[in-house]
């Protein structure tokens, strides 16, 4: 039944996250925090954070750390099919409308409407984490963070990907 699980709640993730992987993020966390209870809310911070800083797809990184977590190389495996199906499928039964259908006037519209449900749900899941991060580091971390990355981000223009790396070691070093 684990693996039921596991394929349905990255398969519904990544049916309902139109727009790519910034918006099956809040979907996956829902179902894996909020829904199966599989991990808390800092543990799938953690995990956003490595998915960041490697190359490729999020959605799919994050499916197959998770699916191997709860079941293995087999539940990676269910994973990560139930995270590219949804995209597959809809590439290979819609192909014939696209071209019929890309300047039309509602489709716009259905997209344009959807940007802003996806920039509420990363809101939530950002000030969800703040909130985490703030009980368990403290004031002091959380702003020498904060801020060490807007300046290394915003003033020295260094890749976000070294950013997390480096939160990540002083982290370990000092928050463990």
């Amino acid at each position: 039944m684990m693996y039921w699980h596991i394929f349905w709640s990255f398969f519904i993730a990544n049916l309902l996250g139109y727009g790519g992987g910034p918006a099956t993020i809040p979907l996956i966390q829902n179902e894996v925090v909020n829904h199966y209870q599989w991990m808390t809310l800092s543990e799938f911070g953690d995990i956003l954070a490595i998915a960041n800083a490697l190359p490729g797809p999020i959605a799919t990184k994050m499916g197959g750390y998770i699916g191997f977590q709860l079941g293995g190389v087999l539940g990676a495996i269910i994973a990560l099919i139930a995270t590219v199906l949804p995209s597959a499928l809809a590439v290979i039964l819609l192909f014939k409308f696209v071209n019929l259908f890309k300047g039309s006037p509602k489709v716009t519209l259905m997209t344009r409407s959807v940007q802003p449900i996806i920039a509420i749900l990363l809101a939530i899941m950002a000030y969800q984490f703040f909130l985490s991060a703030f009980e368990k580091s403290g004031i002091l971390h959380l702003i020498l963070l904060a801020g060490a990355s807007y300046v290394t981000l915003m003033r020295f223009k260094i890749h976000p990907s070294l950013v997390i790396i480096c939160a990540l070691v002083y982290g370990g070093v000092f928050l463990s």
